[in-house]
């Protein structure tokens, strides 16, 4: 994981209500690092508040990294960065990392829910000039609470916004009931909106279904484990791991120097190599084939599904 870098707010501007866009640029006016669409950084804000937000701007303009926020009633986040950041302000930021890539496909059908439409807007650029068809679909409120959307009607081939408050809410069950030939699905928004388009999927092809979530995907308490043993191969250490505590707690604890930021496995920054031992995958991030490979795993979250695990630490 990149070590976080000082960037200073170039610039604020409303982009929906309750939704504020930073531009975020190096102090000294150099090249921040590129990105490629579906990336996200890690807001480090002053007090000590770690926060994922995606990056929703042109990967081509390296010289800023912009990031859109909506506001949370009772959010410490969002209440600070809507109510006491200025532009001039100085902040940190580690990244870009990237646990939501655009693959390739001729043809793609996206849809946000909201302020979930951030990741999507690099995704649509780029398929936008890679020649494929895209498809976006929008769920808000009302088409004027859409955020962002003069920027997704301008790369999108087909926009559909669906506003319940105007009578046009997605029936996403029936929308999605037949699979599209050739076609990636890619959804962010809230948890809802997110579990329906998951289950009307069900029937899709392997993979062709992606999803970014904000928040930790709800997960079934049936699996969750107790104690065992997690060896670090590198390290020469063995720990314990006992039930109702996390893996990464218990390495941390042990002395070991571990990236991590979310703790709650919607990031990816503590993803770990797996050796050894069948995982019981609680994370936000991978897919079902993904899981089904035991590659890896989120040792903030996830457990072993047996007594032992070897990892790549």
């Amino acid at each position: 994981m990149t070590a976080p870098r000082t960037l200073r707010l170039h610039r604020l501007t409303w982009e929906g209500p309750g939704v504020l866009a930073l531009d975020l640029t190096d102090p000294d006016g150099g090249m921040l690092p590129g990105f490629a669409p579906g990336a996200h950084i890690d807001l480090h804000l002053p007090d000590g508040l770690v926060r994922q937000y995606s990056l929703c701007g042109d990967p081509a303009v390296q010289g800023s990294w912009r990031i859109a926020v909506r506001e949370v009633g009772g959010g410490r986040a969002s209440g600070f960065i809507h109510r006491a950041l200025r532009p001039g302000a100085l902040l940190r930021a580690a990244g870009p990392r990237n646990t939501f890539p655009l693959l390739p496909a001729p043809h793609y059908l996206f849809l946000a829910g909201g302020i979930g439409i951030t990741p999507l807007l690099p995704m649509l650029r780029a398929a936008r000039d890679a020649g494929a068809t895209r498809t976006l679909w929008f769920c808000a409120r009302s088409t004027a609470e859409a955020p962002l959307l003069a920027e997704a009607r301008a790369c999108a081939g087909t926009l559909c916004v669906h506003a319940a408050a105007e009578g046009t809410r997605l029936d996403v069950a029936a929308a999605l009931a037949v699979p599209r030939p050739d076609t990636l699905l890619y959804c962010c928004g809230p948890a809802p909106l997110m579990l329906a388009v998951e289950q009307a999927t069900r029937h899709w092809p392997a993979g062709s279904v992606r999803f970014e979530w904000f928040v930790p995907r709800p997960q079934d308490a049936a699996g969750a484990a107790g104690s065992f043993e997690v060896a670090c191969a590198r390290a020469g250490l063995t720990c314990s791991v006992p039930a109702g505590r996390s893996v990464l707690d218990t390495l941390l604890a042990a002395g070991l120097d571990l990236p991590f930021s979310c703790t709650q496995g919607v990031c990816g920054s503590c993803e770990t190599r797996v050796l050894e031992g069948a995982v019981d995958h609680r994370d936000s991030i991978l897919s079902e084939a993904e899981r089904a490979a035991n590659a890896s795993m989120m040792i903030c979250v996830s457990h072993a599904r047996g007594p032992r695990l070897v990892l790549d630490l």
